[in-house]
């Protein structure tokens, strides 16, 4: 028996062709739009169960297990809407961060012929959300989310697009049997990883190294908050300048996932915090195949790694930001700047479900 879409995995949403990335008008622009698109193509039924107000607290409730889900699955909708929410989407991931999507919503099948839950496995089981008003002059948000997908975007007028907690992993993380032996849809984010960890000296590996065991799941798990991990591990200036270069390659690989927009716009800030300030720590065997995990830090954001579950060929990673996660920072400025011009309170912005 197979999952009865399983040849068209999340519908539109692996075969409609890319569109590329948001027009010149900004990512938050091109993200109003889409949204005001997906809303007016869903059926009063359906932007019923879409729409929350930002200050709701289904707005971080994010997980990345396979379990209900408020919002309007890709199940429930027709084509057209689905390419509707495929434009959204568009508008939040790169290329390759769409195309690495398609792969690990793909993967449902997989376990689902594997029969692993097979009644919880479904490529159609993601959601989308909307927090606000979209298009509006207040701050507004939406989520993408199911198994293995957490992808959660807040705009506020004026300032760069959050897009933290972004959530992606893999099960398994190398096929390696059946019709689709050999897709491994995070491949690069451990193959560089262990590369760098692998060129280092002893007395790097001593510092970056932070435990010898690798942890069962990321240490921030699927936390609201999270803080900075300790011990770091070893600092951007004590690498090598060629591994100065991976670590550079790896954080990059993050955020070309992400729009090239935001992508850009998140690699300022790090860069105008200081590399000196990043580290890398990894925890765990160095062999392929075997359980690990690593990290990257710097002041304001953390990317986590972990694959150690089911033979360690199941992987998830994810970016977080200490104080930016669901666009928190923006948001307590933007509430900051309306209290003294007499705006309205935080409560006050959003849309009622």
């Amino acid at each position: 028996m197979r999952v009865t879409t399983g040849c068209v995995t999340a519908g539109l949403l692996l075969l409609a062709p890319f569109s590329g990335a948001p027009a010149a008008d900004g990512a938050a622009s091109a993200m109003a739009r889409a949204a005001e698109a997906l809303l007016a193509g869903l059926t009063p039924e359906q932007r019923a169960e879409v729409r929350f107000e930002l200050g709701d607290g289904e707005r971080s409730n994010f997980h990345f297990i396979p379990r209900e889900r408020r919002g309007v699955p890709l199940k429930a909708m027709s084509q057209p809407q689905r390419a509707l929410a495929r434009a959204l989407l568009e508008t939040g991931l790169s290329r390759r961060g769409v195309e690495t999507a398609d792969t690990i919503m793909s993967l449902e099948q997989v376990l689902f012929d594997m029969g692993h839950n097979p009644r919880a496995r479904d490529p159609e089981r993601y959601y989308f959300s909307v927090f606000g008003e979209p298009g509006s002059e207040r701050p507004w948000g939406w989520r993408m989310e199911g198994h293995h997908l957490s992808l959660n975007f807040t705009v506020v007028e004026g300032a760069p697009v959050a897009w933290a907690p972004a959530f992606f992993g893999a099960n398994p993380a190398h096929v390696r049997s059946g019709p689709r032996a050999g897709v491994r849809a995070l491949a690069s984010e451990e193959d560089l990883a262990r590369a760098l960890v692998s060129s280092m000296s002893a007395e790097q590996r001593a510092v970056a190294i932070v435990a010898a065991e690798a942890p069962a799941e990321m240490i921030t798990e699927a936390r609201e908050r999270v803080e900075p991990l300790s011990p770091p591990g070893i600092r951007y200036p004590e690498l090598r300048a060629a591994q100065r270069g991976q670590l550079e390659e790896l954080l990059g690989l993050y955020l070309s996932r992400m729009a090239p927009e935001l992508a850009a716009g998140r690699r300022a800030a790090i860069e105008d915090a200081g590399l000196e300030s990043v580290t890398f720590g990894w925890a765990g065997v160095l062999e392929v195949g075997g359980p690990h995990y690593y990290r990257i830090q710097g002041p304001s954001f953390l990317v986590e790694y972990d694959n150690t579950q089911d033979g360690a060929n199941h992987v998830h990673t994810v970016w977080r930001d200490f104080a930016g996660d669901f666009g928190r920072d923006l948001l307590r400025e933007h509430y900051r700047e309306a209290h003294s011009h007499g705006g309205e309170p935080p409560h006050a912005h959003g849309t009622a479900r």
